[in-house]
């Protein structure tokens, strides 16, 4: 089982997100006040390409382990650095199947929709920071670190602290891809 290390959130469109005492899930909406928040895509690049496709990017999660990862490539990264909403301690994120399902909390239900894909606005923030978000595998596949979207399945607050329960799809699994 992980924990959630961190909450975060932001009314407007910026990279990084502010860290909070709490956020409310809502269902089929996402975090509640967040920029990102909608039953239909957010982010700016999805919204110009069409604005009523579906928003499996509700809620990004990313996995604190990553922050140790970067600081002896001399990144500084914190919880809402990254404009996740969620940050967990624990969980293989990036090994989890599509559809997993991640109980936060007391209620909170998110299902994993796919990979965050590193974008240029992560150079923005630290320079250099995208290309140490992203490695190649034995094989030579792209191997994307920066966290994974989700759906809100049922709301719910969600706090540091508050113990973060996985649960598998029926198989077969499907790895994650970007979204």
């Amino acid at each position: 089982m992980g924990v959630v290390t961190a909450v975060s959130l932001r009314k407007g469109h910026h990279f990084s997100k502010t860290n909070a005492m709490s956020i409310r899930l809502l269902k089929d909406l996402g975090v509640d006040g967040d920029a990102h928040m909608g039953e239909t895509v957010k982010h700016r690049s999805r919204v110009a390409k069409d604005p009523n496709q579906p928003n499996l990017r509700q809620v990004h999660l990313l996995h604190e382990e990553l922050f140790e990862e970067l600081r002896p490539k001399n990144f500084i990264v914190r919880p809402g650095d990254m404009g996740e909403n969620v940050t967990t301690r624990g969980i293989d994120l990036l090994a989890l199947p599509t559809g997993t399902r991640l109980h936060l909390g007391d209620s909170a239900v998110v299902e994993v929709t796919g990979l965050r894909n590193p974008c240029i606005q992560i150079d923005r923030f630290q320079k250099g920071l995208m290309a140490a978000t992203l490695d190649k595998d034995a094989d030579g596949n792209l191997i994307r670190k920066a966290g994974v979207m989700s759906v809100v399945l049922a709301e719910g607050d969600v706090r540091p602290g508050d113990a973060v329960r996985v649960e598998l799809p029926d198989g077969p699994h499907r790895p994650l891809q970007p979204v």
